[in-house]
């Protein structure tokens, strides 16, 4: 599970990803197949991926150790079929670099309740 913390310094990517809503299954199993391989590499910390309520988009939230660890999973070979395969399904693909600026948690976030 990713941890969103301005200390962490990580690299994050807001990856969405938009589809007619009888693909966004499609897209979607393609992003956690992509993810299975993406994980393994070097300076990979976590991935949270979102599907929307209307069926057209799925998000992924990526943290990375650094930018240059992401730039080398990116340009690897092993990673560029998974990345055609989100291509061949979608070409509204819209990657958003971010920097962490500002964390606001719920007092009781975190805490479950007996029910």
């Amino acid at each position: 599970m990713g941890t969103i913390a301005r200390e962490n310094d990580y690299y994050t990517l807001v990856n969405v990803f938009t589809v007619t809503p009888e693909n966004q299954g499609r897209i979607y199993d393609a992003v956690i197949e992509a993810t299975d391989i993406i994980e393994k590499f070097p300076g990979f910390v976590s991935a949270n991926v979102h599907r929307s309520d209307d069926g057209t988009r799925v998000i992924n939230y990526a943290q990375w150790r650094s930018k240059d660890e992401f730039d080398a999973m990116r340009a690897h070979p092993d990673v560029q079929d998974h990345f055609r395969a989100c291509r061949a399904i979608t070409d509204d693909i819209v990657p958003i670099f971010c920097e962490v600026t500002h964390v606001h948690r719920s007092p009781s976030a975190g805490l479950r309740h007996a029910g």
